[in-house]
């Protein structure tokens, strides 16, 4: 049997597109190439796909605020029902894959979309699916599932343009500071703490200008506490990580530009109890979201000893550097070997679904 090809899907039209071709760019270079023959397929912002035999694809990768996807690359596209074949401007077949693995952060990529598409074109495909990608991206969803099934989440209140409360009517409810938010984006863009009457109206102008929806939330003095899960059917927890940060919060710049950010403790100073706590809630949110393949849940665990949970990433930053796959390290599995699981796991998924009834015949 030949080398699987493996299409590595990423950039996309979203604030977070930077970030994703770093995360592209690690996978590429760290994939076991004598089971896998990688295929770069660069998505730009205005949302063509581009297609590279080589890793001339990325420019500038090692930084991301410069971080760009080659131009010169060939746009292909996917049809329904292609069975991983990738089609040329001129209706030609360029190339074929065997699986997908979106490394994709943000809208048009993490919340459903891209797993539609893909599912329609009959190709297996790393991470969550529809449902659980779009729920997971959403914070106002993933927050009111959550809170049903019985996972502890912060105080919140989501709004869209027309309906934003006051901020006296903010602090009345969630106290003060608080947290403004868009409700459907990650790696903290957009994200402002804020203490005053005129810190909120930015804030909130500032939050509207990545989604129409936005998400006001209570500040938790605690601990960020962050753990991986890993599995389909089955899914397993690693040893839970901490964020230190050393700005006001984990902002974007702490998280990617500034080197000296925040501190990663791999694995946390935790008592036995409390990590296995983390790891329990870890799975039920993946579970009770109907994740598959991977996902981050994070924590902030308070000085009580109360865990709240407060969010979910689908597709977590994938930069050996990441937390993900640090945690993963941390838990015995290297990140090459990582990579080949996520793999297997798209493919066993892919074939379960794949036997299922499509008809009563």
């Amino acid at each position: 049997m030949g080398k699987l090809r493996v299409g590595i899907l990423f950039g996309g039209k979203s604030a977070e597109h930077e970030i994703s071709l770093l995360s592209a760019k690690s996978i590429i270079d760290a994939i076991d190439r004598d089971k896998y023959e990688p295929v770069l397929i660069g998505i730009d912002k205005a949302g063509r796909w581009l297609l590279s035999r080589s890793s001339r694809l990325l420019l500038d990768s090692a930084d991301p605020r410069f971080a760009r996807l080659n131009p010169e690359s060939e746009p292909v596209a996917v049809t329904p029902r292609s069975e991983g074949r990738l089609i040329g401007s001129d209706g030609g077949e360029r190339t074929r894959i065997d699986v997908m693995f979106p490394v994709l952060h943000g809208p048009f990529g993490e919340d459903g979309t891209v797993q539609g598409l893909l599912k329609s074109a009959d190709i297996p495909f790393v991470g969550a699916g529809v449902l659980a990608s779009a729920a997971g991206m959403d914070k106002d969803v993933t927050k009111r599932l959550l809170r049903d099934a019985g996972i502890p989440v912060a105080r919140f209140t989501a709004c869209r343009r027309n309906t934003v409360p006051g901020y006296a009517e903010v602090i009345a409810a969630l106290g003060t500071p608080v947290f403004v938010k868009p409700a459907n984006l990650g790696s903290s863009v957009g994200i402002a703490k804020v203490k005053d009457a005129a810190t909120y109206q930015r804030a909130v102008e500032d939050a509207l200008a990545y989604d129409t929806k936005i998400l006001i939330e209570e500040f938790i003095t605690g601990r960020e506490i962050e753990c991986a899960v890993l599995g389909n059917e089955a899914p397993t927890a690693s040893l839970p990580g901490e964020i230190i940060p050393s700005h006001e919060f984990y902002s974007y710049e702490a998280k990617y530009i500034d080197e000296h950010g925040a501190k990663l403790e791999i694995p946390a100073r935790l008592p036995d109890q409390a990590v296995r706590r983390v790891q329990e809630l870890a799975v039920k949110t993946f579970t009770t979201l109907g994740c598959e393949g991977m996902g981050r849940v994070d924590f902030f665990l308070r000085n009580t000893g109360d865990l709240l949970v407060n969010e979910i990433n689908t597709i977590p930053g994938f930069t050996r550097i990441s937390m993900y796959p640090r945690l993963w390290e941390a838990s015995g599995i290297a990140y090459p070997e990582l990579i080949d699981r996520l793999i297997r796991l798209a493919l066993e998924r892919f074939e379960r679904e794949r036997n299922l009834k499509t008809s009563q015949a």
